[in-house]
Order: C-alpha cells, then structure tokens, then sequence
C-alpha cells in the first residue's frame, strides 16, 4: 500500500428527516445574532427557517447567484456587518453556500448549511468568486461550514431535473477524488461509496420524487461526495467546469453533468485502478460510458450547446482551461481539452 495523509475536516453533521428543528440550537453554539442567506427561489425556505431562529435572526440576504459574483460577496458582507451578524445561516444549493464561504473568508464568521440539493460544497474549504468574468477559487479552514444540517424531507420539492443534474455533480466530485494526486485510501472508500449510493438512487428520484428513502440515500451520497472533494484536491475535471461556469456564464450542475463523462475518458488509460472503482460503483463494465448512460437514465443534459455554449467560444475555453491546470493524471494539452469540448459540445459518446 502506497503511503498516504488522511486529514478529517471538523465538521459537525446532523441527517435525518425532521433535523432541520435544530436549527436553533445549532446556531445558538455558534453565535447570537443570524444573517439568513438565500436565492430569489429560496425565499420561502429562508423565511421558514428565520421564523424557527425567532430573535436569533437579524434578517435575510435573498441575492445569492451562481459562481459568486464578486460584487454579491460584497454587497452581503456589507449587509452582514451593517446588521452585526455573528453567523451565517446558508439555505439552499452551492450558490448559498458559495455566498456564506465568501463572506465568511473575509469576516471568518461560522457558517451552518442546510442543504436543499446535492451539491456538496457545503462539506468543502473550497471557496470560489467571480470578477471580471474568470472564476476564482482556493482552500481556506475559515469558509469550511460549523455545521451541516441534512434533512431530506427538504429535497422533496426538488424538480427532478434539478435533482439529477445536481446528483451528477456531487458525482463528478467523487469521480476525481478516486484520481486526486493526494488521494488516500480512506477517501477513495467513500468517493466510491458516494457514486454507488448516487448511481442507484438517483433513477429512482427521478422516477419517484416523492420517495424520501431514495431522497435520503441520495443526499447520503452527496454527502460522502462533499467529503471527497473537501478532502483531497480538484483535477481536470474542476478545472474545466470553473472555466466554462466562470467564463461563459454556464448553469453549475448542468455544466458537471455535461462534462464529467468526457473528462473520465480524458484519464481512462492514465488511471486505470480509478476507473476500475469507478465502472464497478456504476454497476458498468466502462467508467466514461457508464456515467454517459446514467445521464441518458436521468434525462439530463449531454450537450454544452443545450447549455447556451457557442462553437465559436470552444478555442477561447480551451485556451482558459489549459492555462495554470490544475493537477491531472493525463498531462493537460490545449489540443486534448478542444477535442475534448468538442465531444460534449455535440454530445458525442465519450471517447
């Protein structure tokens, strides 16, 4: 067995259908006076939960967008200190959480994270912000949430289609936690239990949304996902999803999901005992193929031109992603990355 550093992040998780009626209690551990953020979308669920915090709440930040803006960032810490706000509640997807880890780098307030879809990020010292169109992102101990609040009676109302594009990114967090260059035994156990539990559960949200066995397990699949990305570092994969998100504007989980099959047979041959974990997580003989026919299942996106992407941008994605890469097992070549995108652009099987 090859040596490895397994190092746990402290993070106090709380799952189970009902637990979001801890909130109170969770917030009172941390602090006194509660900025509740959201989306637009979420407003009602960020009412709901100021109205169980009582006087613990000081108000609600509702402008949370996806990859951050820099100048939303700003705008909520402005609103965070104009109220003396000792804590962050983030209620939501990665867009909320994104928010609280923002402003929480600069403030280094503690963040609690209720979940409402399968991003994942709620679980990571990954931080990222968006200025003038490049997206940027680092690791910090001060953004990574105090505590997780996962109940899956939240993700009931989840649209199907939302459901799947975000299960298959808190998969796409997995997959490249099994070809990390500082992976570890200990992750990889749960990066392939996460793809496992996502792969079987996901068909069936689709198919019954209601079902909150199938909610659960999917949200206990995100979970492991979370850790695994929090845990060891990003590749290609992350690398070109920042990108094409930061750049050009994509849907987050829509971008993953397009995506990850490409990327893993971008890496087949260059880490085979990966993609042997992989392949036998999907219940597939082929990792890449495999998660392309999962996407098949669940109806979502396989094209980056259904996601508004021009042909005419693929050479300037490219060229972004291939500058400063991050860790990959396959060496990053501009050439490669086109192909690559070409591939997802139209939709074509991985190759």
């Amino acid at each position: 067995m090859d040596n490895f550093v397994y190092e746990a992040l402290p993070t106090r998780v709380i799952f189970g259908a009902g637990k979001l009626e801890t909130l109170a209690a969770e917030v009172s551990r941390l602090g006194s006076k509660a900025l509740v953020l959201c989306t637009p979308e979420q407003k009602s669920a960020a009412h709901e939960a100021a109205q169980m915090l009582g006087a613990l709440s000081v108000g609600i930040f509702d402008r949370a967008t996806m990859h951050v803006p820099i100048e939303t960032a700003r705008a909520a810490q402005s609103e965070a200190s104009r109220l003396g706000a000792d804590v962050y509640v983030a209620i939501g997807g990665g867009s909320t959480t994104g928010l609280g880890k923002a402003i929480a780098l600069e403030s280094g307030k503690p963040i609690v994270c209720v979940p409402t879809t399968y991003a994942g990020s709620e679980m990571t010292p990954i931080w990222g912000l968006t200025e003038n169109g490049v997206k940027k992102t680092g690791r910090d101990i001060k953004v990574l949430p105090r505590t997780v609040i996962y109940d899956p009676t939240l993700t009931l109302s989840l649209p199907t289609t939302l459901s799947a594009t975000s299960g298959m990114n808190a998969i796409a967090h997995s997959v490249e936690a099994l070809y990390s260059q500082n992976r570890n035994p200990i992750v990889s156990l749960m990066a392939e239990e996460s793809i496992r539990s996502l792969a079987r559960s996901l068909p069936r949200v689709v198919q019954e949304p209601k079902n909150l066995e199938a909610r659960s397990e999917a949200l206990y699949g995100a979970w492991l996902a979370g850790i695994s990305l929090g845990s060891v570092g990003m590749a290609l994969h992350h690398k070109l999803c920042h990108t094409l998100g930061g750049s050009f504007n994509l849907p987050h989980a829509e971008v993953h999901t397009v995506i990850i099959p490409h990327v893993t047979a971008y890496n087949r041959d260059a880490a085979p005992e990966a993609m042997r974990r992989i392949a036998a997580a999907l219940g597939q003989s082929d990792a890449a193929e495999g998660l392309f026919q999962l996407e098949l299942t669940l109806g979502t996106p396989t094209k980056l031109s259904d996601l508004r992407m021009k042909q005419e941008d693929l050479d300037l994605a490219a060229e972004l992603a291939s500058q400063n890469p991050y860790y990959n097992p396959r060496p990053v070549t501009r050439g490669g990355i086109r192909a690559l995108l070409e591939d997802a652009f139209f939709g074509n099987h991985p190759r």
